[in-house]
C-alpha cells in the first residue's frame, strides 16, 4: 500500500482500534496489521504523540512478565475519532464516486 495513504489514515485505524478496547503496543501493532502493514516504530511515536494531545492516555497493568503499558482513549480522543472518521466517509465516498465517472 502506498506509505502516504497510509499516514493519512493511520491516526484514524489507531484510534478506532483502542476506542473498541484498551489495548498495550503489541497488540495494537497486531490489531492494526490486520488492515494495513505497519511495524512498532511507526505506532509508538504515534501513541506518544496522540497521548501528549491527550486524546490517549496510559496505564500500565500487571503481565505474567514484566507490566504491559495499556492505550485507553480519552473523551478527547473519542471525540476526535469521530471528526475524523465523519472527514474520513465525506473524503472517500467522494473520491470513489470522482473514481466511478472518470472513464
Amino acid at each position: 500500500m502506498n506509505t502516504q495513504f497510509k499516514k493519512g489514515v493511520l491516526e484514524l485505524i489507531v484510534l478506532k482500534a483502542i476506542v473498541a478496547d484498551d489495548l498495550y503496543g503489541y497488540q495494537l501493532v497486531s490489531r492494526i496489521n490486520e488492515v494495513i502493514q505497519v511495524n512498532e516504530g511507526t505506532i509508538y511515536p504515534l501513541l506518544k504523540r496522540l497521548s501528549n494531545d491527550h486524546l490517549l492516555e496510559s496505564y500500565l497493568k500487571e503481565s505474567e512478565g514484566p507490566p504491559r503499558k495499556y492505550y485507553h482513549i480519552t473523551s478527547l480522543g473519542l471525540a476526535r475519532y469521530e471528526a475524523l472518521l465523519e472527514e474520513w466517509t465525506n473524503f472517500s465516498e467522494s473520491v470513489n464516486t470522482y473514481l466511478k465517472g472518470v472513464k
